[in-house]
């Protein structure tokens, strides 16, 4: 898999080389060495000084040692070996300009001390990598020694530890603006893996990115910044013929490869299709966020996210292209317009819809009205998004104790204090919620107007979930809890003590024979079929006993146990299964990737497989809902809905895939509140909301009684 060994793995220094055949070292800066080490980040550039000194130091015994070779003084040459050090040999090479350096590098603090080491040391730096606050500063980039460098990002992930917490989606677009080179680059996690990296320069692109540079951005940059241009990265006449054919534009959502070459031969023996409408076949029309990208960079990346209460209790949209609300539990187009002549309006007082068709069918002279008027310009109204998977409400960054409630115990793996539940107390999400979290009010800004989130734990035992609202302030607040307690939450998973059968049997315990208890209560109310047990299982072999326990169980009491399966990765394989056993599953991610042992038979859909795994529940009539592993990623949630239309080629309709963020999922976690009038409508101005030319302008809360602006 070596693309190009350098010249000095086989001692063969050509220096006079048509160009040099790279090494790459990575280095590390900020929290990552400080924990692992202890250091603080003066210590850590220390470090880095103390380190490049000696590489120095022996690169300038070295060339004094070769230049008495060359003055021909052997009596110096006899006393002293050449200088050499098999530990610091790779950094002696980095001054030679043989190592290209790659930065992991976050804060504006660290990566100004980095460009301070380059110049002190005299090496350039191919690129900081994370860098979530790069944007912020690009002209101290652009004084690192002999060139400034690339930036390796992510589109959208941040704020999942302090260093990331200024991240934004707008990096991409403002280093560009500065002539700084954008990298889009993946990571290990499963939220955002390799397999998707053209989805980042999507994603880039929707927030301003230019389409050149978000195209090159995983193609010739990259390239560039580790010294291969000159093979891969572009088609041209003469190099590698590693090529991708894709099915449309690269840059539209779901874009999908129809053939892989690599050296110029087929990877994809039988690649399955989906024929996509030619408007995929065009670089998307994004939305401007102009605005917005300014007052990040204003606010040093952190720029006011609550929305504006439209001035007038009455509301009116024109320009409405399409209209799709919730019908019982389904969600349905109920209005669209022909052509662009025959766009409607829709009429909204104290936050309810009262009238949506044309202006004579709602009785409405826009000339005489004291509304507020929104236009969007072909857009939609769809039901508000409900975001379910991350402890978003329960935390703020992931990685700092002091902004999470933290994890609840576990009688299965230790003693439970008798103060917090030893006695058998079932713990409720709602009493750790937090409001103003920035993921919520991004994922408000993004049409996801509701999350449902259960106690954060890390085994079997979790709690009671609850619904709340993305844009309250606080607890307080109208409509901020929209449901106190939706379901009841377990995992049944392989931690590797106890074990899954423990696990399994635990569970059947509480369920056939439950004490008095208040945790007793609620598994009995679950045997009953009165109230929704959630299982999180991945695994194809657990959720199959479930099922089995599920009817076990179902036998004993005489009764219907909802039964829901979160994760449910292999879910799939027993889908048949699932539709006559009645068990939901919400897919966590929406997109699968097999990041552990039990999640390794998956569906991924094209080209590698005819359908995802979640086409195939929904084709066995399994009621699907879909989720999120991070935080960050809620405000999403549109982009993976949308992802799963488009791979269906035709066979869910825009409604049905509203529904697996919105109906499907409050159905499947025990949702109680069913009044039409209580559920908010997202407003979408250029486009529908799944679609990448849409932007969400307001939100119509019926809870709340507004409508608030973007």
């Amino acid at each position: 898999m070596l693309l190009e060994p350098p010249y000095q793995i086989n001692s063969s220094f050509l220096e006079e080389a048509e160009r040099p055949r790279w090494r790459q070292m990575k280095h590390a800066c900020g929290e990552n060495p400080n924990g692992v080490y202890g250091y603080t980040r003066m210590d850590t550039v220390w470090a880095f000084r103390q380190a490049y000194n000696k590489a120095r130091e022996i690169k300038d015994g070295q060339d004094q040692y070769c230049n008495d070779v060359l003055d021909g003084d052997w009596a110096k040459l006899t006393k002293e070996p050449f200088p050499e050090d098999l530990q610091w040999e790779a950094m002696v090479d980095i001054l030679r300009g043989r190592v290209k350096v790659q930065v992991h590098c976050y804060e504006a603090v660290d990566l100004d001390d980095f460009v301070r080491l380059s110049q002190e040391f005299q090496f350039p730096v191919a690129a900081f990598h994370h860098a979530h606050e790069a944007y912020l500063v690009p002209d101290v980039l652009k004084k690192a020694y002999e060139h400034p460098p690339a930036v390796a990002m992510f589109a959208a992930v941040a704020r999942y530890k302090r260093e990331a917490y200024r991240g934004s989606v707008f990096a991409p677009r403002v280093l560009a603006q500065h002539g700084l080179p954008v990298v889009m680059k993946s990571d290990s996690s499963a939220a955002f893996h390799s397999r998707d990296l053209l989805f980042e320069a999507q994603q880039a692109h929707f927030y301003g990115l230019p389409e050149n540079l978000a195209i090159a951005a995983v193609t010739s940059t990259p390239a560039e910044v580790m010294g291969m241009g000159h093979r891969v990265g572009y088609i041209k006449e003469g190099w590698d013929a590693d090529l991708v054919i894709w099915d449309s534009h690269p840059l539209a959502l779901g874009a999908t490869p129809i053939q892989v070459f690599i050296d110029g031969i087929p990877q994809l023996s039988s690649p399955h299709v989906v024929e996509k409408p030619k408007a995929f076949q065009v670089s998307p029309k994004v939305p401007n966020f102009d605005k917005e990208a300014k007052d990040t960079v204003n606010y040093e990346g952190l720029p006011p996210l609550e929305p504006e209460e439209a001035a007038h209790d009455a509301v009116v949209f024109t320009g409405v292209k399409s209209v799709y609300a919730r019908t019982n539990d389904s969600v349905d187009e109920v209005f669209l317009a022909e052509d662009a002549n025959s766009y409607g309006i829709v009429v909204v007082e104290k936050g309810i819809m009262k009238c949506f068709g044309s202006s004579s069918q709602c009785g409405m002279d826009l000339s005489e009205s004291s509304a507020t008027i929104v236009d969007l310009n072909g857009g939609a109204l769809s039901p508000g998004l409900v975001t379910y998977g991350a402890p978003i409400g329960l935390e703020e960054i992931n990685e700092e104790p002091s902004t999470r409630d933290g994890a609840v115990p576990d009688p299965l793996y230790q003693p439970v204090p008798k103060i917090v539940g030893g006695d058998g107390a079932l713990i409720r999400a709602s009493d750790g919620l937090q409001f103003g979290g920035r993921d919520s009010l991004l994922a408000y800004r993004a049409g996801v107007t509701a999350g449902i989130v259960a106690p954060i734990h890390d085994l079997f035992f979790a709690g009671l979930s609850t619904t709340f609202s993305t844009a309250a302030r606080n607890k307080l607040s109208e409509g901020a809890v929209i449901q106190d307690v939706n379901a009841l939450h377990v995992s049944v998973r392989h931690f590797g003590s106890p074990s899954v059968s423990t696990q399994i049997g635990t569970l059947r315990h509480l369920l056939l024979h439950p004490d008095d208890s208040h945790a007793g209560k609620w598994f009995k109310n679950v045997a009953e079929g009165e109230e929704t047990l959630v299982v999180e299982a991945d695994s194809a072999d657990v959720i199959a006993t479930l099922v089995s326990l599920k009817k076990e169980v179902e036998k004993q009491y005489r009764s219907k146990v909802k039964l829901t399966i979160s994760g449910g990765i292999e879910a799939y394989l027993l889908a048949k299964d699932l539709a006559h056993a009645d068990v939901g599953v919400i897919q966590v991610p929406a997109r699968p990737f097999p990041a552990v042992w039990e999640q390794r038979r998956i569906s991924p859909g094209p080209p590698l497989t005819e359908q995802s795994s979640i086409l195939t529940l929904l084709e066995h009539n399994v009621t699907v809902g879909v989720g999120i592993t991070e935080n960050w990623a809620a405000q999403n949630t549109r982009f993976d809905v949308g992802w799963i239309a488009i791979e269906a080629g035709g066979r869910l309709s825009k409604g049905q895939a509203l529904a697996l963020a919105s109906t499907n999922l409050e159905k499947l976690l025990g949702g109680k509140v069913k009044a039409q009038s209580a559920h908010d409508l997202v407003a979408t101005r250029g486009g529908e909301l799944l679609d990448f030319e849409s932007k969400v302008v307001a939100v119509i809360s019926p809870r709340r009684g507004v409508v608030d602006l973007m």
